[in-house]
């Protein structure tokens, strides 16, 4: 997959802090993610159920999923994250040194899949860590669905509308969803309806929320967040991930180095080798 990002989709991405790319992913690798969503979700599911939870953090079990860091558990995501696709695009929109900082599934469940509040995701960085201090990082949304407003999709607020260029909000926790929520005000901001393989990117400071999926079957996303440099918390150290990906305009990445010595936070680590303990004997393709 090669996608060649336009200098007029550069320029609505510099305006208004994100851009919407069509018919990025084919056909085959769309199968693969969806393949992967299932087998995280379920894991996920059954993970909870073990634990007799309904909540983990701002996941809602069949509800709503935010499961992150765990590519490293499949022989085949990595071809997605550090793939022709994701380098062109984030090469066009971040130069010549790139970072993956992050990598989530965003699922919401039929019929119940709860909304999310108004939000920037340098916020959530922000309220877990209010002095470390970063330059905006770049979220791909990538579509695994057909994304409507009935089934949950986002909306996103440009820059200019309340001033978020390179400004990061206070957010506050809302209770009940443990969502952080940055902005209540009036504005409806642009409701993003896009076909599955298509991508919404948007700057780490771009506020976004989405509505309950109404519909009768999963919403479905990939979302992978790159930085221009490692994010260091207050105190140095690494606040998620630091995967050299980009360097000097060159793919770089390395599969056996990343999953021998991965680059990441000691509270990802600790989750990895978790998740790794707990699978084996298992079989992952």
């Amino acid at each position: 997959m090669v996608y060649l990002v336009s200098d007029t989709e550069k320029q609505s991405f510099e305006r208004d802090g994100y851009v919407i790319l069509p018919n990025v992913i084919d056909g085959e690798m769309l199968t693969l993610l969806r393949e992967e969503c299932a087998y995280f979700v379920g894991y996920t599911d059954a993970t909870m159920r073990a634990q007799n939870r309904e909540i983990d953090g701002i996941t809602h079990r069949g509800k709503r999923y935010f499961i992150g860091g765990r590519y490293r558990s499949s022989n085949r995501l990595y071809r997605y994250i550090f793939g022709q696709a994701m380098a062109s695009i984030t090469g066009a929109l971040l130069g010549e040194t790139v970072y993956l900082f992050n990598e989530q599934w965003v699922v919401k469940g039929p019929e119940q899949g709860m909304k999310f509040a108004w939000h920037q995701d340098s916020g959530y960085v922000k309220y877990w860590d209010p002095e470390t201090r970063h330059q905006p990082y770049l979220t791909c949304w990538c579509a695994l669905d057909n994304m409507t407003e009935g089934n949950g999709t986002i909306s996103v607020l440009p820059h200019d509308l309340v001033g978020t260029r390179n400004r990061v909000l206070d957010h506050i926790k809302e209770s009940g969803t443990n969502d952080l929520v940055g902005y209540r005000g009036a504005e409806d901001g642009a409701l993003i309806e896009i076909d599955a393989g298509s991508i919404a990117v948007f700057s780490s400071t771009t506020l976004h929320r989405s509505g309950p999926n109404m519909a009768d079957s999963s919403r479905r996303v990939y979302l992978t967040q790159y930085s221009l440099e490692p994010i260091l918390t207050a105190e140095g150290a690494l606040w998620g991930q630091a995967v050299p990906f980009i360097q000097k305009g060159r793919n770089v990445y390395d599969q056996n180095e990343d999953f021998l010595s991965p680059q990441v936070a000691h509270r990802i680590r600790e989750r990895l080798v978790r998740d790794t303990d707990s699978s084996k004997g298992k079989s992952r393709s």
